[in-house]
């Protein structure tokens, strides 16, 4: 069964490399998706700023502003989906992208089939096209409202992205049960790079202290050394 392609994208490409941005616009909007392209970090922030997008896909060298520069500032004032695109592999560098805001991230040269695939699983998490029917699921104090992909704890709404509701929707699915890294990636639909496990660590580092989890000792978002994350089920 072929999967059916969602809605018309609006996508924001910040890449100063104007042949690869050319090729990537092409691509893409043979693909049901509207591209709009800015080259330099300076133009590419107001521009996100400016016009609604359905997810970003930015460069992380850049002129003018580099791209985590630009990726904080965005997250400071939208939950944009924003997928980190860098030439460099080091896991430092992934790392730092995802813990300044990023949901995703491709590593040059990728292939345009898996920056559409990318772009798409993003898309869908925030469009509330991915798992089962809408609902409201409530652990404690804590719940979340898979209709409009919100969180509040003890009614007080928590901010987080599409890539963190995905992972605390899967926890919060199966309070008291413990879930390795891989089995997280993949309930959250295998947005980071599945041989990338310390994405996930990031991921629940930003929720813990969303959520006001101590750290140290979480309370909340509890690590059992050896075997993964679980959500604290009877304890919020």
């Amino acid at each position: 069964m072929t999967e059916t392609a969602p809605a018309t994208i609006k996508v924001l490409l910040v890449e100063d490399d104007a042949r690869l941005a050319q090729l990537t616009q092409r691509y893409l909007e043979t693909h049901n998706v509207l591209v709009t392209v800015a080259s330099d970090g300076v133009e590419g922030q107001a521009e996100a700023l400016r016009r609604q997008y359905d997810c970003v896909v930015l460069d992380l060298m850049l002129p003018g502003r580099d791209g985590i520069e630009v990726c904080r500032a965005l997250r400071q004032r939208t939950d944009v989906p924003i997928l980190m695109v860098t030439a460099r592999g080091e896991e430092s560098d992934r790392v730092l992208g995802l813990e300044v805001g990023a949901d995703d991230y491709v590593t040059k040269p990728f292939s345009p089939r898996e920056l559409l695939a990318r772009i798409r699983a993003n898309v869908r998490r925030v469009r509330g096209q991915t798992g089962p029917a809408p609902e409201v699921i409530q652990v404690g104090h804590l719940a979340l409202d898979t209709a409009n992909m919100t969180v509040s704890l003890d009614g007080k709404p928590i901010e987080v992205t599409a890539y963190e509701f995905s992972i605390l929707r899967a926890l919060a699915q199966r309070p008291g049960k413990v879930l390795s890294r891989e089995q997280l990636l993949d309930l959250a639909k295998g947005s980071a790079d599945l041989s990338f496990d310390r994405s996930i660590d990031v991921h629940v580092s930003r929720l813990r202290a969303k959520l006001g989890d101590d750290s140290r000792n979480p309370k909340i978002l509890k690590t059992v050394r050896g075997a993964g994350y679980m959500l604290a089920a009877g304890e919020l």
